[in-house]
């Protein structure tokens, strides 16, 4: 891949390759021969044409931290937004949460309690009658009662 141009989307010609690290291209361009990491997420790589295409603008490449020798790799993938490139947040965890974690719900903690809180939730609806909840107002398609749709008039 040594030597191969790299190319943006719009057939921009960024740079060529002069060396691979790990997952990134190392990028040639200038006449001052400036290199840029490209992480091989961005990069589609065309063997026969010789050619490095990426989804990548020529601007944010070349607005990259500069490679001179070993790669900053944290400052790179920062750069293009890869997750390398940040700590884990601190939501993340061992998959357990604190009794005052907003991430909570009031049904994990009805769960936590000992209480299904599906079968309340049902066994309220059954030992409700149609028209008695407290959002019901009696034109609910789900309340049953007859006659009481069919003369009614009718939105155009």
């Amino acid at each position: 891949m040594h030597g191969f141009d790299v190319r943006t989307v719009d057939d921009q010609k960024v740079g060529h390759i002069v060396g691979e690290e790990g997952d990134y291209l190392i990028v040639e361009h200038g006449l001052l021969k400036t290199h840029h990491a490209l992480p091989r997420t961005f990069a589609e790589v065309d063997e026969s044409a010789e050619v490095v295409r990426t989804t990548l603008s020529k601007e944010l490449i070349y607005d990259s931290p500069k490679v001179n020798g070993d790669i900053d790799r944290q400052a790179v993938a920062e750069h293009y937004g890869l997750a390398e490139g940040y700590e884990d947040p601190t939501t993340r965890g061992a998959g357990e949460l604190l009794p005052d974690d907003p991430a909570r719900s009031a049904e994990e903690d009805a769960v936590r309690a000992g209480i299904d809180p599906v079968h309340e939730r049902v066994a309220l609806r059954e030992s409700l009658s149609s028209g008695e909840g407290a959002h019901d107002r009696g034109n609910s398609p789900g309340i049953t009662g007859g006659d009481r749709f069919r003369d009614a008039p009718r939105r155009p």
